[in-house]
């Protein structure tokens, strides 16, 4: 990491792909991700950690973007939803949850989506140890039923 007037200059990977940023200290991974790299499939909602809309992964962990400084995930392998799907393919995650009509006005779906990649990841036992794990991302339009069945058949319970 390099400082230079004022910034820091550091790289990551984003997706797959190597990237050196320059930012101010202060910038949030979620700011770096929306308003410097232009990917805005991340959310920006509550910007205090509480709703989950920006949830990415980070080497492979979920993580609140709006709650993490960006010159913190230095040499980081960062994923967000755009990096999910393979050419036309959609990640089985995003194919089950529109067979599975989990989302509604679709603005918490790439931080729930990210969230459960994690969770499958970790490997939930039942329904309850998903709804516990996904309780740290919120959906205002109450599509959770259909949510934990979309994680649900992925996970293969």
């Amino acid at each position: 990491m390099q400082v230079s007037d004022l910034s820091l200059i550091f790289s990551l990977t984003l997706n797959g792909a190597s990237r050196e940023v320059k930012v101010s200290p202060s910038t949030t991974l979620l700011d770096l991700i929306r308003d410097h790299l232009g990917l805005t499939g991340t959310k920006k909602g509550c910007d205090f950690g509480a709703c989950g809309a920006c949830t990415v992964l980070a080497d492979g962990r979920r993580i609140k973007a709006c709650l993490a400084l960006a010159a913190s995930y230095e040499g980081a392998s960062i994923t967000t939803i755009e990096g999910l799907a393979s050419d036309a393919d959609l990640h089985p995650l995003q194919a089950a949850f529109v067979k599975h009509d989990a989302l509604q006005c679709g603005y918490c779906t790439p931080g729930q989506i990210m969230s459960a990649v994690a969770l499958i990841a970790e490997g939930p036992k039942d329904r309850d140890a998903i709804r516990e794990a996904m309780s740290g991302n919120l959906c205002r339009c109450g599509a959770y039923p259909n949510i934990v069945e979309a994680i649900a058949e992925v996970a293969g319970l």
